[in-house]
């Protein structure tokens, strides 16, 4: 699998607003600055300043303009998933070619790749529906993913 940069910086944006919600419930409400997710992140200003305009058209954060702005998450952290993120950064999900796997139409041979993209897919989206920005932000993933995070060499 392959992410954008783009993708990279809107998952650690979130995470980062994620973060600060944990705060929140804890009773520190306050939105985040771009600025100060930039610098928390490591992530270019003005770069992360359109990513967060695409996450708050995507309806996964909200902005305020002024002196007490800033951004923070629209729903509860546990109820937004990293593939929810990735979609609205890069739209759906493991495409070929920009065709779903599905309407692929390989013939003789290679035929059965057509099956390899589905499966490849539907294994990649049962990870990323899995793990919310609140796994994530607090560290606890899920333990199917600790399973697979543990021994990757199996994997690879």
């Amino acid at each position: 699998m392959r992410l954008s940069a783009r993708v990279d910086y809107a998952l650690r944006a979130s995470a980062e607003l994620a973060s600060v919600a944990e705060g929140a419930a804890a009773g520190r409400t306050r939105p985040v600055t771009a600025e100060q997710i930039a610098r928390s992140q490591e992530i270019p200003p003005k770069f992360l300043e359109s990513i967060l305009l695409q996450l708050r058209r995507g309806g996964i954060v909200h902005a305020q303009r002024g002196p007490e702005g800033g951004y923070w998450l629209a729903r509860p952290a546990s109820e937004i998933s990293l593939a929810e993120v990735i979609r609205v950064i890069d739209g759906p999900l493991a495409h070929i070619r920009g065709q779903r796997p599905e309407q692929l139409g390989y013939q003789g041979a290679a035929r059965a790749l057509q099956d390899v993209w589905i499966a490849l897919r539907a294994s990649e989206r049962e990870i990323l529906e899995l793990v919310t920005l609140a796994d994530v932000a607090g560290g606890t993933l899920p333990a199917r993913v600790n399973e697979l995070a543990a021994d990757p060499a199996a994997w690879s």
